[in-house]
């Protein structure tokens, strides 16, 4: 049986309509089932305004439904994705505010880090970052404790709860849970994608520690000395010279 929200005969008026073209202002009509038309003007492919493409970033099928994707859609999957991960995160931890504000600051360093780090992949940096923490709910509701090996051992079936609700890739799920279950302690080799969390991770638990009890620049230096990308070494002194003791 056929989805009556797709079968065009229960559409109402407002399931046809047109769109002015951005490049050249040419009024091109859209059936609301339609992911993107060619403008008979200019020829550019145009997007449905109304056709909500956030599906897109974690469908693995979305090429299937959609067709090839527009270059505009395809560069904003990353975007589109972590999005939907931070919202998980954040509708978890519920009234969390602390845990809410920790993971967005660590998503922040991630960012910037993960763009500057030869070969991390970011959809996955930043499943990571914002959902590094998702254990300690359960860690402290089991244990009463927010030690990291209850962290490590909590986090991942969370995150695969909700990865999975958001039809993430497997391949991502699993490796995102690997990180989790793991990130306060590196193993001897590591992948570019953990060295990025932990390094943002860091960054950020140093600079809530300094707000308190600012550090010497030998403190400084020796944390710097610890982190395991030189993209998370310059970001760590942009982001902690500040809390030096003159």
């Amino acid at each position: 049986m056929q989805c009556p929200g797709q079968d065009s005969r229960y559409w109402s008026g407002e399931a046809v309509f047109e769109s002015n073209c951005p490049h050249c202002g040419q009024a091109v009509e859209f059936f609301k089932d339609d992911s993107q038309r060619t403008c008979r003007s200019c020829g550019r492919k145009l997007l449905n305004p109304k056709m909500d493409f956030g599906c897109a970033s974690y469908c693995p099928f979305a090429e299937q439904c959609l067709g090839s994707l527009p270059p505009e859609l395809a560069a904003a999957k990353g975007g589109l994705f972590k999005n939907k991960v931070a919202a998980s995160m954040r509708s978890y931890f519920d009234s969390d505010s602390r845990r809410i504000k920790h993971a967005e600051a660590v998503a922040e360093q991630a960012a910037l880090i993960g763009k500057a780090a030869d070969g991390a992949d970011m959809m996955t940096v930043m499943a990571c970052a914002y959902l590094h923490d998702i254990g300690i709910k359960e860690a402290e509701r089991k244990f009463n404790s927010s030690l990291a090996r209850y962290q490590h051992s909590e986090g991942p079936p969370v995150a695969r709860e909700l990865l999975t609700a958001l039809k993430a890739q497997p391949e991502l799920i699993d490796e995102v849970c690997d990180i989790i279950g793991h990130h306060h302690s590196p193993r001897e080799t590591e992948t570019v994608n953990f060295k990025v969390l932990y390094d943002a991770d860091l960054i950020v638990n140093m600079a809530e520690q300094y707000q308190e009890k600012p550090p010497t620049q030998a403190q400084l230096d020796k944390l710097l000395g610890l982190l395991l990308t030189e993209a998370g070494r310059a970001q760590a002194k942009t982001a902690l010279q500040r809390f030096v003791q003159s």
